[in-house]
C-alpha cells in the first residue's frame, strides 16, 4: 500500500489506476494488476494479477450512522478468487469477497471500536457488523447473502470474545450459544487493527471466515500516526 498524490489517478466508468496498480471491471470480473513495493520489515516487488468473478453483484448499501456518514457497500459477498502473484508460494484459487466502505468523515470522530466479519455458507455468505459509536449507540448487523445477491437480515448469535491479538486488542464475534470462535490464521497485526481467519459456528454451520477488529481510540492517538507513515509510505508525485 502506498499513498500517493491526485496526479497518479486515472479513472473511467470501468477502470481505477492509482500509479501503477489499476482494477478494471470486465462485466463479469474485477481484474486488479498489483505492481507495489511491500513496506518493512520485508521490503519487496509485489507484482502479478488477481481475479474476482462474483456469482453476484448486490445493490445493498448499509449505512453505518443515521446521517449515512459512513456507508458499508457489499459488492460481491460471494464469488471466486483466482490469485497469480509473482512470488513463490502466492498462486492459489478459492473463495472470496469484494466489498467498501464509504465516508464523510474521518472514522475516528464517529467510532470508537468495531467488529467485522464474512463467512462462507452452505448457500451463500453471512456477514456480522458490530460498531460502537461516539454518540453512544451501537451497529449490530448481521446479513445474510444467497448466491444470487439477495440480501436478508437474520437474527445473529450472541457476540463472543476472543484471544485479543498480540498488541492485546480485543476481539469478538459471533457465535452459536456452547461454542468458541477461534483464529484460524494471522493476516494482519497492528496495535489499532487485527485481520484475521477465524472459525466460528453459524446455526450449526461451522466455516472460517476473515474477520477485522479495530479500535479507533487507539487509531486516534498521536503516538500512533508516525507509525502509519513507516507502514504505509508516500509518492507525492507520479507519472505515468
Amino acid at each position: 500500500m502506498t499513498d500517493r498524490g491526485r496526479s497518479a489517478l486515472r479513472q473511467t466508468p470501468d477502470t481505477l489506476t492509482v500509479g501503477p496498480s489499476s482494477m478494471r471491471w470486465t462485466g463479469k470480473q474485477l481484474i486488479i494488476d498489483i505492481d507495489e513495493i511491500s513496506s518493512p520489515p520485508l521490503i519487496s516487488r509485489v507484482r502479478g494479477q488477481i481475479t474476482l468473478t462474483p456469482s453476484a453483484v448486490t445493490d445493498v448499501e448499509l449505512p453505518l450512522t443515521s446521517d449515512g456518514a459512513h456507508i458499508w457497500r457489499p459488492f460481491a459477498p460471494t464469488a471466486r478468487i483466482n490469485v497469480n502473484l509473482a512470488a513463490s508460494g502466492w498462486q492459489f484459487d478459492g473463495h472470496g469477497y469484494f466489498d467498501a466502505n464509504f465516508g464523510t468523515r474521518p472514522l475516528e470522530q464517529d467510532f470508537s471500536y468495531w467488529t467485522w466479519g464474512r463467512f462462507p455458507m452452505k448457500n451463500g455468505a453471512t456477514c456480522f457488523y458490530d460498531a460502537n459509536r461516539r454518540d453512544g449507540t451501537a451497529l449490530a448487523a448481521a446479513i445474510a447473502f444467497d448466491p444470487h445477491g439477495i440480501a436478508r437480515h437474520i437474527a445473529a448469535p450472541a457476540a463472543q470474545p476472543f484471544k485479543p491479538t498480540l498488541w492485546a486488542l480485543r476481539r469478538e464475534t459471533r457465535a452459536d450459544a456452547g461454542t468458541a470462535a477461534r483464529q484460524i490464521k494471522p493476516m494482519l497485526d497492528a496495535p489499532f487493527y487485527s485481520r484475521s481467519v477465524v472459525q466460528t459456528q453459524i446455526n450449526g454451520e461451522t466455516t472460517h471466515g476473515v474477520h477485522e477488529a479495530l479500535d479507533l481510540d487507539r487509531y486516534s492517538k498521536p503516538w500512533l500516526k508516525p507509525m502509519l507513515a513507516v507502514r504505509v509510505p508516500r509518492r507525492a508525485k507520479w507519472t505515468f
